[in-house]
This record gives structure tokens, sequence and C-alpha cells, in this order.
């Protein structure tokens, strides 16, 4: 694997980074002080997502099994967006907002997956606009997109 990096007009090298961002969401959509993706040292690192409905810039409430599949929908579409696949995603860290959920939830999250599954860690937080699942992950890209 090789890195890239560039120097600015001081001459200080800095690694170089590309923003990803999920391919429906309306320019005015502001989520905070994060991007959706970024590519560096030949992995995708992808900021917590939601159930959001990325057209029209709301997060979209249900059962844990409709936020799971928006969910990794849009971890789908920053993925693809990036030239990867689900099956490129090598790490997933995991938020329920109640623990209790798991089964329903691994349940829709495995159909994402073939063959080897991501290494992953689930935990129990509070979250925010009352959603059910956050997920972040960590894809690993193919060496023709890097």
């Amino acid at each position: 694997m090789y890195l890239c990096y560039t120097r600015d007009k001081s001459n200080k090298l800095h690694m170089s980074k590309q923003k990803i961002i999920h391919p429906d969401r309306d320019a005015a959509f502001v989520t905070g002080a994060y991007s959706d993706g970024v590519i560096a040292g030949g992995f995708l690192f992808i900021s917590g997502q939601a159930s959001v409905d990325f057209k029209t810039s709301t997060f979209i409430l249900g059962t844990i099994e409709e936020e799971t599949a928006r969910t990794m929908d849009n971890i789908k579409a920053i993925i693809e967006a990036a030239g990867a696949t689900m099956d490129d995603v090598v790490k997933s860290t995991v938020h329920l907002s109640n623990i209790n959920d798991f089964d329903r939830f691994n349940h829709i999250y495995a159909t994402y997956f073939s063959g080897i599954k991501p290494a992953r860690t689930t935990v129990q937080s509070v979250l925010a606009e009352g959603i059910c699942v956050e997920i972040d992950c960590i894809v690993k890209i193919p060496a023709a997109y890097e």
C-alpha cells in the first residue's frame, strides 16, 4: 500500500484525503462538522450513519429493522460512491439505543454481507433525534480506486 502525500505552500507534508458524500445528499443538508466519508491510506472511513433520507434531509424513525435497513442502504451508497462494495467493509461500530434490539438488528445487518463478515463492535448508546441505530464503518478501497 502506498500513501499519498502533498506539500502545502510552506512545504509541510500532508497525507492526501478525499471526501466522499452520499450521492443523494441535498447540498443544504448540513449534519455537523464531519464528512460522510473520507478516503485516506487506501481506506474509506465512514462517519456514523443513521436512518436519514438524504433527499429530504430528514431522519426517518421506525422499527429497529426499518432503521437498520435504511442505515445500511445509506452506508452502501457511500461505499459505492467511493468505488467499493459492502464486501470491502473490514470493521464496523454499531450503536443501538436499546441493546435488547440486538437480535432483530443483527438479522437485517447480516443480509448486507456475503462471505467473511466485517469485524464489529456493538454497544448501547444514547442516540440523538430518537433514532434506534447508528453505524460507522472502515472499508478497504480496492487497489484500482486508491
